[in-house]
């Protein structure tokens, strides 16, 4: 069961930084695409997935933040892409700033997959 449940996961997050990604560019050149309904809702479809998931294996490990630092980096870094997130689909001012908040974006979410694969914070 740990096994699907941290496949299920892993996959989330892919599709979730992917989705991102693509919502991020469209934002950028300002597509109208961006403003569909289908890529507004389905992000939100798969991070509660993505949530639900963490949150499972979490509790099937045992391995909560303050047992296991690597998981709270993980939150951390969470916390820091989703503010990001928002600056890059919602409050930037300029296409600049829009900009430097999706590349931090992206590196944030690299930062996120590489303490998951290597279960350290540095």
């Amino acid at each position: 069961m740990y096994t699907l449940v941290k496949i299920i996961h892993m996959s989330c997050a892919m599709i979730s930084v992917l989705g991102f990604i693509a919502r991020g560019v469209l934002k950028i050149k300002e597509s109208p695409l961006v403003e569909k309904k289908l890529v507004k809702v389905l992000p939100h479809i798969v991070d509660t997935v993505l949530l639900l998931s963490a949150i499972t294996l979490v509790v099937m490990s045992g391995q909560y933040p303050w047992v296991a630092p690597w998981v709270g980096a993980k939150i951390l870094g969470l916390i820091v892409y989703i503010g990001l997130g928002v600056v890059v689909m919602r409050t930037a001012q300029t296409s600049k700033s829009r900009m430097i908040a999706f590349i931090l974006a992206i590196i944030t979410a690299l930062y996120i997959f590489m303490v998951a694969g290597t279960k350290t914070i540095f």
